[in-house]
């Protein structure tokens, strides 16, 4: 069942979604059950069915409602020069410390290929390969990057230092680093930076 994102929110929806999340990050696919969904959300179980028709569109619909925020800012302004990267960073940064299995949830369905939900990730990746593409070509067309510059080189890079911070949060804290909202504003103004400086043209 589709959404019109201006339309107000249904709060049963929402808290369905928000008792997914949670649940699928803390525990395998195939342990969790929608009547324990309902339960966290205090609904019935017969309102999975009329969202989401199943378990398993529950479970597609909780990874595009997290993803979505970060895709639609390829179609936006933040990236119309190199210098949103910065921004770009933060924006995942502090989406994905709100809940950081998400990003394990995501590298166990794609590497590992456990659960559900392989083609349709693919599928919201390559809409977000897509708009990158167009970002770069945007960035050449301006004389920004580099004319021969490999759109998906930058896609790797990207994924590589937005992905890892929060794959080894739980291992960094361990050693006393504390990755708080500054450390993580640090981090995005850094990182953004790094990546900014492989793609600009620079005057000899």
């Amino acid at each position: 069942m589709t959404t019109n994102p201006d339309v107000t929110p249904d709060p049963v929806r929402e808290r369905l979604l928000k008792a997914a999340l949670d649940s699928f990050l803390s525990d395998d696919y195939h342990k969790v059950t929608t009547r324990l969904i309902a339960e966290k959300a205090d609904a019935n179980v017969s309102m999975i069915r009329y969202y989401f028709g199943n378990k398993e569109g529950l479970y597609e619909e909780m990874i595009r409602n997290t993803l979505n925020p970060l895709l639609k800012v390829l179609d936006g302004q933040m990236l119309d020069t190199v210098d949103g990267f910065k921004d770009f960073f933060l924006l995942y940064y502090r989406t994905m410390a709100e809940q950081p299995e998400f990003p394990k949830l995501i590298l166990k369905v794609l590497a590992l290929n456990q659960g559900p939900g392989r083609h349709f990730i693919h599928q919201l990746l390559e809409r977000g390969r897509t708009r990158g593409t167009k970002k770069v070509t945007q960035w050449q067309a301006d004389g920004q990057a580099w004319p021969d510059l490999d759109p998906d080189m930058v896609r790797m890079a990207f994924v590589s230092l937005a992905m890892m911070p929060i794959l080894l949060k739980d291992f960094f804290e361990a050693q006393g680093k504390v990755m708080d909202s500054a450390f993580f504003g640090q981090l995005a103004t850094f990182n953004g930076q790094l990546l900014a400086s492989g793609l600009v043209v620079r005057a000899e």
